[in-house]
This record gives structure tokens, sequence and C-alpha cells, in this order.
């Protein structure tokens, strides 16, 4: 997707990295992979889902593959289960021999990936008969208060947010039956869809906006991309939100997203 800056693996992970591992817990018991066999992350960021498979399976082999070099580096830095490793590969013409994972899953990448259909293609081909295929993405319509807060709040000023939240908001993948139907065209079988839903807990304004400066994805790159002014100004609208008439401190924001599994035929 244009304007998404992946360059920067410890900026990531404070901006969302911390979400993605709160997420993988709950997705993982959607999943229900099998309980041998190699499985794959696809489109890793910084190893959220692929360490939270290592902890769950210590002795299975796991692959994490992401387009961004900054994130593996940063996923490889940090200490994981003997059988986890990570490469550098793209979602569309995964570095993987047909038919050789139990399992593979995709979080929260799908909808960032070139081209989705090839992308699901890819998460089929190098799955074997019967291996479960998983994928989900961030309900951003309706389920991520965290972006609404930003990109609602910026688009009463600047078109450009405006854009960029339709863009997001609107795409095929990120509304209720979009991953169904990409499973179905794939070629999957049994396929199933289910919400998630996380809290994300700030400890201030500062805990959600500071992360927002590193640059990381679409909303990153939108707030690092401001004049100092037009910064300053959305800040403002922003903390307003924030807050919501109160004074600042905690406060705990739902994120769901849309989750599907499906088997490859036997």
């Amino acid at each position: 997707m244009d304007n998404y800056r992946a360059n920067d693996g410890a900026a990531y992970e404070i901006f969302l990295g911390r979400w993605s591992r709160q997420l993988a817990e709950p997705f993982l018991d959607f999943a229900r992979f099998t309980p041998e066999g190699e499985l794959l992350d696809a489109g890793c960021g910084t190893g959220s889902l692929a360490r939270a498979m290592g902890g769950r399976w210590p002795g299975r082999r796991i692959l994490g593959i992401d387009i961004a070099p900054s994130y593996v580096a940063f996923a490889r830095s940090r200490a994981g289960s003997p059988g986890l490793a990570f490469a550098v590969g793209d979602l569309c013409r995964l570095p993987c021999a047909s038919g050789c994972f139990a399992g593979a899953a995709a979080q929260l990448s799908l909808n960032f990936a070139t081209d989705p259909e090839r992308a699901a293609g890819e998460l089929r081909r190098v799955s074997r008969p019967g291996g479960v295929v998983a994928a989900c993405v961030w309900d951003f319509r309706g389920g991520l208060v965290y972006q609404r807060l930003l990109w609602d709040s910026a688009a009463a000023i600047d078109p450009q947010a405006a854009r960029v939240r339709d863009r997001l908001f609107s795409a095929p993948l990120a509304l209720p039956d979009g991953l169904t139907n990409l499973f179905e065209r794939t070629g999957l079988s049994q396929v199933e869809r289910a919400s998630l839903t996380i809290r994300m807990e700030y400890e201030d304004f500062a805990d959600y906006w500071q992360p927002l400066l590193g640059g990381q994805g679409p909303v990153g790159s939108y707030v690092a991309g401001l004049s100092p002014e037009r910064r300053a100004a959305v800040e403002a609208l922003v903390r307003a939100a924030y807050l919501s008439g109160a004074a600042d401190g905690p406060r705990s924001l739902a994120a769901a997203a849309w989750a599907v599994r499906g088997i490859l035929p036997g």
C-alpha cells in the first residue's frame, strides 16, 4: 500500500508490535493449527505471531518472513524458541517450497501486500493438503478506536488525511466479508470467520502519540510527513479526542480484527 513506511523495527515494536503480540494469542486460538509440523508467519513484522507460536510449541520449526529487513533484523535480535527463524521475503513470492508447512498464517499483513490475491495464493501453495491457512486484518472501519481518533480528527482540517482514511477504511479486506471472500476465491475449504478483540491500554496521551512519530505504517508515515505547524494542529485535535473532556491519563481502547481460517483440500 502507498505510504507504508517500514524502516525501523524498534519504532514499529513500540507503535504496533506491543498490540500484535496481544492479538497473537486469540488469533492462534482461532486458527487451531495441527499439533505437529512446520508453521509459517507470513508478513511477520517484528515477530509477534512467530514468537507466540514458539511459546505454544517450543519444539516446532517456525519461520517468520517479512519484506522489511529492519523488522526481520529486530525479530532476530530477540531470544526465542530453538526452532524459530526469520527471513526476508515478499508475501507475493514466498521463498519456500510448495507444500512444506502444516500451517500458514498472515497476521495484519495481507491487506498491505502489493497483490493480496497472489499473497493468499502463496499461502495456499506453501501449505500441505489438510493444512490450516489463517489470516486477520484490523477492522479499520468499525473496530479500531486508536486509528479513528487520528484519522477522523485529522480529516477535519487535512484533505490528505481524509483520503488516507477512506482508502484504509474502505479497502476490500478491511470489510466484514473481505477475507472470507478472498479465501474462498483462493480455493480453501471450510472457511470460517470471527471477530477478535483486544484492548489497547495507554498510560496517557504521550503513550498514544509518541509512537506515531516513529514514522511506521500508514499512520506513522502520515504524521511524520506533516509540516511542524500542521502536525501541531493535528496533535491538538487528536489530544482533545483522546481526552474527551477528562484529565489526561490511562485510556483503554478497543481494537477488533476480522479473522478467517480455511483448510487446503486434500
